[in-house]
C-alpha cells in the first residue's frame, strides 16, 4: 500500500517506531535494522509503497519501497508540514481508514512544495480532518438553522458551531468573514484570520491539554509566524 511516515523514533537496539498514513488509515509499526537504507526511507513527506505483516497491532514493516520523490519543504514550510503530520497522529483514530482524507494530503504536501500560499492549505487540511472525524459544522448557518448574517456576530459551540449572538465580545466572529471561509474566498485577511481562530477554537477540545510541538516550533522561531 501507499503511504507516508508522519513520525519515527528509535526502538531498542537498532529498529525505529513509524507511524505510518495510508488510504487504510493511521497505523504504527516496528522497522527493523532502522539505520540500514530502509532507515534512510523511513522519512516524512516521502511517497513510500509499503509492506505490513504480523496478526497483533503492533505491525512489522516487511518491505518499504520509495515511489517518488520526496517533497521538499524548508522554513515555514517545514513546519507546516510536521503540523499537519502531528494533527493526523494526535487526532485519527488508529486503523480507522480515511481516503479522502489521505488524498487531501498527498496534496497538501505537493501543493507545499509548490510554494502555494500556505495559510488557505492549512485551513483547508484542518476543516477536512474536522469533518472527516465527524467534527464539522455548517459555515453557512448557525445553530438556530438561521443563514449566517453577514452583519451579525456569532460564537463558536463545540457541540453545535455557530450561535448568535447580540452583542461583541472575546473570540466573537464577525459574520461577513463566515460568509467568506464558506466560500472559500481567501483574498480578505479578515477571512485568513477568522480561519485561523475558529480552527483553534474547533481543534482545541479534541487535542486537550498537551500542546502541539509543531505549534511551539513556530512560536519559539525568531522569524514571524506565518501558520
Amino acid at each position: 500500500m501507499h503511504a507516508y511516515v508522519l513520525h519515527s523514533r528509535p526502538y531498542k537496539e537498532s529498529s525505529a517506531l513509524v507511524d505510518l498514513f495510508s488510504e487504510q488509515g493511521r497505523c504504527r509499526a516496528v522497522l527493523r535494522n532502522a539505520r540500514g537504507r530502509a532507515g534512510g526511507l523511513a522519512r516524512p513527506f516521502l511517497p513510500l509503497e509499503i509492506e505490513l505483516r504480523g496478526r497483533t497491532e503492533l505491525k512489522s514493516v516487511a518491505r518499504l519501497e520509495a515511489v517518488g520523490i520526496p517533497h521538499i519543504l524548508n522554513g515555514d514550510l517545514l513546519f507546516s508540514g510536521l503540523y499537519l503530520n502531528e494533527l493526523i497522529v494526535r487526532l485519527l483514530p488508529a486503523d480507522d481508514p480515511h481516503p479522502a482524507l489521505y488524498l487531501h494530503y498527498a496534496a497538501t504536501l505537493a501543493a507545499l512544495a509548490e510554494g502555494r500560499a500556505l495559510q488557505p492549505l492549512l485551513r483547508a487540511f484542518e476543516w477536512r480532518l474536522l469533518d472527516e472525524l465527524g467534527y464539522g459544522f455548517s459555515l453557512t448557518h448557525d445553530t438556530q438553522g438561521n443563514s449566517i448574517q453577514p452583519a451579525g456576530l456569532y460564537r463558536f459551540r463545540t457541540e453545535d458551531g455557530l450561535e448568535p449572538i447580540g452583542g461583541l465580545e472575546p473570540g466573537a466572529f464577525h459574520g461577513r468573514d463566515i460568509c467568506l471561509l464558506a466560500q472559500a474566498d481567501w483574498e480578505s485577511p479578515g477571512a485568513l484570520a477568522a480561519a485561523k481562530r475558529l480552527m483553534r477554537q474547533a481543534l482545541a477540545p479534541h487535542l486537550g491539554g498537551k500542546p502541539l510541538i509543531s505549534r511551539e516550533l513556530f512560536i519559539n522561531r525568531k522569524e514571524p509566524i506565518r501558520d
